[in-house]
Order: C-alpha cells, then sequence, then structure tokens
C-alpha cells in the first residue's frame, strides 16, 4: 500500500504503459504502438512488460504525448525522469527532448534533453515549473530525426519533495536508477556543432545556397589547414549571405551563454573582408530572426580567429547557424567552427593588497629630487633635466595624495626624438599589484617645431603590449594637466611607464608623472555625505486633531519610488526572457533602446523600412509608464553609417537626412523625452564633411520643429576618463558652444561612461567642468568591465555614487544588466541563470540605501521631522482609533516640505 500511495504522486497517468496507450497520444501525427520482449530486435523492456514506439515521423518534433493541464499545479517544482533510446535502420545518436506546449497563448518549454541511440536506454531528467495553469498543458517528448522512431519506456513527473521515489515495485526501481544518466552532462563536454574540424568530411554541414568542398592543401597560393587535416571551402557566393551552415535544432537551450569560435580566412579579389557566424532563428507564427553571433576581419595572408558569444532567451523552434559576409565572388575557407557552452567557473574572491599605500606615488624620483635616477630615455631620445614646471599637483590628484608636499619645479626635457612613442620612461614590474586601480598624473608641455597643439599620451607597456593611461592635447607655451587610469588583472612580467606622442623632432616636457594606487573607500564616505545635501530635503509631518492626543503618535514613513531616473537600456529579442523583463521592470525606471531607433536599423538598405522592431519596444515602455530616450537618430562615425548613404551625392544625402528627421521624429512623436541627435560628434565627421559643418544645427533645428517636446542631446565616450584628448572635457565644451553659437538647440550633455578604470576624482572634475555649460548632465551608457566581481562592483559603485551624488546630473542609464546582453563582457550584472553578480547585489543595496525608511513618534505639538530622498512616499499614522494613510511627493526645495495629516 506505502509503495502504492508513492506512486500515486506521479502525475503522469499509466507511466510504464502497463494499461497500453491509456493517457497517451501521438503528437502531431505519428503513429504509437505498444512493444514488448519480441516487438524489436535486441531492444527488451526497461522497466515492467511494455514499452512505446513512435513511428512513421515526418518531423522532429512529432512523438507521444500527455495531457497534464488538470494533474499539474502552479508554482510546483517538479522533477522529469523519462527512459528512452531510439530505434532507426543505421547507427546513429539524436536528442531527445521532453517539451511542454502551454496553450492559450501558445509557448514551449524545454524540460529537459538527452543523447540518445539504438544501443541501449537512456535517462533523461529535467524539471518542470509553472507560475500559471493555462488553458492546456501538453508534455511530449520529440527530437530524433524524421524516419527514426522514439522509444519510450517509462516517465516519472512527480514533486520536488518526492525527487527519491522510484517506480512501484523494486525491480522497477532498480532498473530505473541503473540506467546511465546523461541528462545535462558537464557543460565544458557539450559540443552543439557536429563535426566542428570536419574530420568526418562535410558531414552535418550544407552549402547556404552555394557550393562547399572539403580541402587537404589548397595550392596558387599554397594554403594549409590550420588546426586539423581539412578545411571547408565555401565558393559560386552570388550573395554575402551565402555560407556554410549547420542546423542546430535541438541542441540549444535557453538561458544558457554559448562561446562561438572559428577560424575562418578568404580567398579571392580582395585582401581584406569581415566574416560574420549568424543565427538564423525560426519560431511558429512569428517571424525569422538573425543574431550576429561574432565577426572578424579576415586576410587571405592568414587564418583569424572568429570568437562571440550568445544567449538564446527562449527556445526556438528552428535553429541554423552560418558563416556569411565577404561580398559575392569571394569564397571563405573556414578550418573549424564551434558553439561550445561557454565555461563558467566559481567567481574569483575579493583580491587582497599587500601593504598598498593609497595615495603614495609608486614611481621612483618622481619629483627628480636626485637628478635623472631611475629615468631613461626610451628609443634613441635623450633626456636631461629642466627648471620651470608647477610646483604643485595637477587637480585630479589632490584629493587622492596622501600627502600634500610642493614639487621641485623640476621637469624631465625629451630632445632628439625620431618617433612619436619616444619619450621618458621608467621600470615598474615590481611596484605594480593586480587588480588595484592606479590614478595617473602628471604635468606635461611640448617645444617648438609641431604644428598647432601636440598629443601627449601617458602610456604603460605590459609584456611589450601598449595600455593608455591618459592623453591630452599639450601647447608650446603652457603647462597641461593629463590624467587617467589603468589596472592589470593578469600577471606581467615586465611593466614600463613612458610618456610619448608628439611628432618627432617635437621635444617633449613631463613633470611631476605620479601613479597613485586608489583608496576608494575614503571617497565613498565623502560622497556620502555629498549625496545627503544633493538629493535629499527636509521634511516636517504635522498631525493634527481636535481631539487625538498629538505626543507620541507613532509615524511610519515609507518611500515607494525614487524620482531619479536609474535605468537600462533594453533590446526587443531579450523581452522574449520573461526573467529579464521582471529584473528590468522591478530595478530601473529609465530605458533607451540597444539598437532599434538607430537609422541602419531602421532603414538597412535604402527604401527598406523596419520599424517593427522599436515599435513593440514603445509598445512596452508605454504599457509599463517607463520613460525612454531616443538613441540616435544619426551616428557621426563613418563605419557605423549604411553603404548606401556613404553611396549618395550630396544632394541625395542632404534629402535622405531630412527625411530621416521627418520619418522618425514624427512617427514617434511624444514617445521619447529625449534625443541622442547625432551620436559621437567628436569622433567622427561623416555628415560634416559631407555636407558641412552646417548640417549639425539643421539637424537639431529639424528634431524640434516635429517634437518640441523632446530633449535634445549630444553624446560622446571617453569623455570622462581622460584616455582620448579628442574627447576631453574642453573638447566637449568647445563643440556645445560652437554648436549654441550656431542655433542647435542643445538641451542636454550625454557621457557614455563606458569606464575601464573609473577613478572618481576624475569623473568628478569632468562633471565640475561641463557643468559651466548650464545643460543638464546624463551618463548615457554605464558600463564597467573586470574578471574579478567585486572589482566589478567596486567600479560600479564608483560611477554611480559620483553621478548621483553630483548636483548637475539629472539621470544614469546602464548600458545593460543581463549576461550574454551586453556589448562588454565580464561587465553584467545578472547570470543568464538569474543569479546576481557580485556587482549586481552591489547595485541593489546602492538602490535600497537611496530609498527613505523611518519609524518615529511626534513630539508634544505632533510634529516629526526626517529628511528623505527626493520621490513618492507612504505615511501611515498608527492611533488609538485606527490607522491613517497619506501619500506625497517630496521634490526638490531649499526649504523644508510640511505635510501636514488629520487623525
Amino acid at each position: 500500500m506505502g509503495n502504492q500511495a508513492e506512486c500515486s504522486k506521479n502525475i503522469i497517468v499509466n507511466p510504464n504503459f502497463d494499461k497500453g496507450l491509456q493517457g497517451w497520444s501521438a503528437s502531431y501525427g505519428s503513429t504509437l504502438s505498444i512493444c514488448d520482449l519480441n516487438s524489436i530486435v535486441g531492444c527488451r523492456p526497461c522497466n515492467g512488460k511494455h514499452y512505446v514506439s513512435a513511428s512513421k515521423r515526418s518531423q522532429s518534433w512529432q512523438g507521444v504525448e500527455q495531457n497534464l493541464t488538470v494533474s499539474v499545479k502552479p508554482n510546483v517544482k517538479y522533477k522529469v525522469s523519462a527512459i528512452v533510446r531510439i530505434s532507426a535502420p543505421w547507427e546513429l545518436e539524436a536528442d531527445i527532448l521532453a517539451t511542454l506546449k502551454l496553450e492559450g497563448p501558445n509557448s514551449y518549454m524545454q524540460l529537459g534533453r538527452v543523447k540518445a541511440s539504438k544501443k541501449e536506454w537512456v535517462k533523461l531528467q529535467g524539471t518542470l515549473l509553472v507560475r500559471k495553469v493555462p488553458e492546456n498543458v501538453i508534455f511530449y517528448l520529440e527530437g530524433p530525426p524524421p524516419g527514426v522512431d522514439l522509444l519510450v519506456d517509462s516517465v516519472q513527473i512527480k514533486p520536488e519533495d518526492h525527487l527519491d521515489e522510484g517506480p512501484s515495485t523494486k525491480s522497477q526501481t532498480m532498473a530505473f536508477d541503473q540506467v546511465q544518466d546523461r541528462a545535462f552532462p558537464d557543460v565544458d563536454a557539450v559540443k552543439v556543432v557536429h563535426n566542428s574540424s570536419f574530420e568526418d568530411g562535410l558531414q552535418h554541414w550544407s552549402g547556404r545556397f552555394c557550393k562547399i568542398s572539403l580541402c587537404e592543401v589548397m595550392h596558387n597560393p599554397v594554403i594549409r589547414p590550420c588546426k586539423g587535416r581539412y578545411f571547408a571551402v565555401v565558393s559560386n557566393r552570388t550573395a554575402s549571405w551565402q555560407g556554410i551552415q549547420q542546423e542546430l535544432t535541438g541542441r540549444l537551450e535557453a538561458n544558457i551563454s554559448y562561446d562561438v569560435n572559428a577560424e575562418v580566412r578568404i580567398r579571392g579579389k580582395i585582401s581584406t573582408a569581415e566574416v560574420l557566424a549568424t543565427l538564423l532563428i525560426k519560431k511558429k507564427h512569428s517571424e525569422e530572426k538573425y543574431i550576429t553571433l561574432g565577426r572578424v576581419e579576415a586576410s587571405t595572408e592568414d587564418w583569424v580567429c572568429l570568437q562571440g558569444r550568445f544567449i538564446l532567451p527562449s527556445l526556438p523552434d528552428q535553429a541554423i547557424t552560418y558563416l556569411e559576409g565577404p561580398a559575392p565572388g569571394i569564397d571563405i575557407l573556414v578550418d573549424s567552427f564551434s558553439v561550445c557552452p561557454t565555461p563558467h567557473p566559481k567567481p574569483s574572491p575579493p583580491p587582497t593588497y599587500e601593504d598598498p599605500k593609497f595615495g603614495v606615488n609608486i614611481l621612483q624620483n618622481s619629483n627628480l629630487l636626485r637628478g635623472l635616477d631611475h629615468w631613461y630615455g626610451l628609443g634613441s631620445c635623450s633626456v636631461e633635466l629642466g627648471f620651470g614646471a608647477p610646483k604643485v599637483s595637477p587637480p585630479s590628484a589632490r584629493d587622492s595624495l596622501q600627502c600634500q608636499t610642493a614639487f621641485s619645479g623640476k621637469y624631465i626635457l625629451t630632445t632628439g626624438r625620431k618617433f612619436t612613442w619616444e619619450g621618458p620612461a621608467q621600470t615598474i614590474t615590481k611596484s605594480i599589484q593586480l587588480f588595484l586601480p592606479y590614478q595617473v598624473s602628471a604635468w606635461v608641455r611640448v617645444g617648438e617645431g609641431g604644428s598647432g597643439v601636440q598629443k601627449v599620451n601617458v602610456a604603460l607597456s605590459i609584456d611589450g603590449q601598449w595600455v593608455t593611461g591618459g592623453e591630452v592635447y599639450a601647447a608650446v607655451n603652457s603647462w597641461k594637466e593629463v590624467a587617467g587610469s589603468f589596472r592589470l588583472e593578469n600577471e606581467p612580467k615586465e611593466v614600463m611607464v613612458y610618456v610619448q606622442g608628439p611628432s618627432p623632432q617635437v621635444d617633449l616636457m613631463v613633470a611631476n608623472l605620479q601613479i597613485l594606487p586608489v583608496d576608494r573607500t575614503s571617497r565613498m564616505n565623502a560622497l556620502k555625505s555629498q549625496t545627503e545635501k544633493v538629493r535629499k530635503r527636509d521634511v516636517l509631518i504635522e498631525l493634527q486633531s481636535p481631539s487625538e492626543p498629538l505626543s507620541s503618535v507613532t509615524v511610519e514613513v515609507k518611500q515607494t519610488k525614487n524620482s531619479f531616473p536609474i535605468g537600462s537600456c533594453i533590446n526587443r529579442y531579450s523581452l522574449d526572457n520573461q526573467d529579464y523583463v521582471d529584473f528590468f521592470l522591478k530595478h530601473f525606471n529609465y530605458t533607451v533602446f540597444e539598437n532599434e531607433l538607430k537609422w541602419q536599423w531602421n532603414e538597412p538598405s535604402q527604401g527598406t523600412y523596419n520599424y517593427a522592431d522599436a515599435d513593440a519596444l514603445c509598445d512596452f515602455c508605454s504599457s509599463h509608464d517607463i520613460p525612454v530616450r531616443g538613441h540616435c537618430i544619426f551616428w557621426e562615425v563613418e563605419h557605423n553609417v549604411q553603404t548606401w548613404l556613404k553611396n549618395l551625392s550630396k544632394n541625395d544625402l542632404a534629402m535622405a537626412v531630412q527625411n530621416r528627421v521627418v520619418d522618425l521624429v514624427s512617427r514617434y512623436y511624444g514617445q521619447f523625452q529625449h534625443y541622442d541627435v547625432n551620436n559621437e560628434m567628436l569622433h567622427g565627421n561623416f555628415y560634416t564633411s559631407k555636407l558641412g559643418p552646417e548640417i549639425i544645427p539643421h539637424m537639431f533645428q529639424l528634431t524640434h520643429q516635429f517634437d518640441p517636446s523632446a530633449v535634445l542631446f549630444v553624446n560622446d565616450y571617453h569623455v570622462e576618463d581622460g584616455r582620448d584628448a579628442d574627447s576631453s572635457p574642453e573638447e566637449y565644451i568647445l563643440q556645445i558652444q560652437n554648436l549654441l553659437s550656431q542655433g542647435a538647440l542643445v538641451g542636454g550633455i550625454g557621457l557614455q561612461g563606458h569606464s575601464n578604470v573609473p577613478i572618481g576624482a576624475i569623473l568628478c572634475q569632468t562633471l565640475d567642468k561641463l557643468s559651466v555649460l548650464g545643460l543638464p548632465i546624463w551618463l548615457t551608457e554605464v558600463d564597467v568591465s573586470s574578471s574579478n566581481e567585486f572589482v566589478r562592483a567596486d567600479d560600479l559603485e564608483v560611477v554611480l555614487r559620483e553621478a548621483y551624488g553630483h548636483p548637475e546630473v539629472e539621470g544614469i542609464i546602464l548600458w545593460g544588466f543581463w549576461e550574454g546582453c551586453m556589448s562588454r563582457d565580464k561587465a553584467h550584472l545578472v547570470n543568464c541563470d538569474k543569479t546576481l553578480t557580485e556587482a549586481g547585489k552591489r547595485f541593489i543595496d546602492l538602490k535600497e540605501e537611496w530609498m527613505s525608511n523611518f519609524v518615529g513618534n511626534s513630539d508634544a505639538q505632533g510634529q516629526i521631522q526626517f529628511r528623505g530622498f527626493y520621490g513618492s512616499y507612504t505615511v501611515t499614522v498608527h492611533t488609538s482609533s485606527g490607522v491613517v494613510e497619506e501619500q506625497f511627493e517630496l521634490i526638490k526645495g531649499d526649504d523644508p516640505l510640511i505635510v501636514k495629516i488629520g487623525i
């Protein structure tokens, strides 16, 4: 009786087919039959006396199914187990999938998968969890190719608190448990692409409307495989999207990160061409989607490695991956092409530093009190001492220095420079600690001989690889501050710092060069005090009552919403992932579309429009009351401009610009609070070079004409970190002033915030400089990246606290948060399995810190005071006669807000 009671917890009816096909049916037209010991040669039942065979399968999704609508419960986690194998007239392995179809509306959930063969029974395992039971819940087994019979011996779906239960008899339990468990193997061992190195010829591969062939060695010129014995040649290409392909249907999982690697090269009349790895996914009743998995500039000279990473938010009904890209007539050569689950090592512990000496310069003899001791000229240049440098530290370093000391006024003069990279240098290998942020600071100046200002760069040579530590335009007659930062995350053999940049024969002067380990803790504490002043206001609650005593009344204040905009970019593809959507709606109150509003997305070829994705995102934001930034109408950087635009005449290009504004801005009138009118104008000049500088003010004026309610922004990168002289705060200010003088209606300043090693003092100095323009400042595309999650969390906190604590910053937008849905690697806050990274935990902690909640008792006059962050509040007053609840909005103001509540 006990065994029968336990077995009844299995929600599958007739799990061992002891009652024939009762409860079961064929899915989508296949034929089911009951088999026993003698039905198929060499195939005995594993449990009991029978198993079922699904035959005459013309589609991979045909198999055996059962309706679970009545038996499955919402919010109950079930374990799924099935004993399966295949039967075919040839030897093969095939995936068998357990799938759940949720009808009304239709959606599909993959529960588990296993690789099966005709040789033995295998166990498929997985889990089932539905939050809400829809109109119909259909469980079915599917997967093998058409013509292959699917055999099922038994199925169990049991609540997780009964996971160890087996079938109803002891012998059956032993048989079930002894079946080899191949479900969800070690992720590192799974290879999604079959025959990835062509060791089995072209098996599993096909040409996408082109010819593919196998080659061991190619002549004229001689080309040999890069790794194995063979490579594939893709020829007879008449379109750029043609290439070698393989179907991956049934081999991919949702919310798993996959790495893409391919060794490729090209052959043809051109020397280089871009090769892309693309994934085509299809779903029932929806349009095809094309996802770029990775890209690389390939050449005719050598093999290059294409790399990428992707995550599917939901399972497609069909998935095909292929290589494409070069122009028609150009052959693609492929040595290997693999797609494998991303290895996920355990997160590294927080880094430990050995006596970091925060705020102490790690350079030797920086003040030049011992002459040129420890300094040398890199290359053939000469170094000597000069006099007349500033005797104070550059401004950005003053807050970071542990001790403020006067400098000697000496500087290093570098002469006889034959190359731009020549300058004063010092080896600092033994002074560097991994994962520690270093701030770079120096005074620089150039000598006569160059034309105008000259770029000067503080550089790090790390085992021969160049890394920038800061860059600035320097002049002849004045000293200029250079400020930047760097961090090392891998153990180096040799590290050298040197100053470089001016044209050959131009003398270079360097003074007070400092590399300071940064203590972020002390600055964080100062920023908390600053935030109290900038983002809070005093509130006085006055209780009023003709009869109730006003003294010692308990008042509970709860902030329900912080009004400061903290958002994230989103994209149409990620909205298919409900977990992604849930996190976004819970933690962000502003957004911007990652790509869907860019011109190359909306009109990839002339006259061919795609607004469907942007429309869908607008509908999503409207339905959840999420304000949106419009990014971007134009993009000034030439390599981000569509080819068809580049080929237009001047008049046709001017007309295309006009039409772009009219089409886009009138279509979305009133739906975007901001527009980035022309993105990254400090880093490109496509439209200005083609149409003249007056085109930029015209873009702003035209946008304002068609949507006067939108605030129009400039938007650029590296303004806030000192890494690029072309986008320094001074250059940005000059550009904005010029635009305003020409009638451009610039209403806001966008700092993208793609920070490598954010230093609070440098970011704060940038914000202070930009504040002189009197325009609102937004950090529009914030992301930080580090292989150590704790360092990433520290970086993110630096940027968020500096921005939130600065009075001129009016909003912060992150450039993504979900693993696999970000343009930068190792930058995400949430793993694809929904767990938080350390950066994600820090982000949520900050959001909670910036909410004001308070409980206290009123004084004799019925008053109670507190200081709270701007936003929405609920006040609950507990009196002897009951509870009174009121809401109020705390907006910016100098005087205390008085909230009167009758009780």
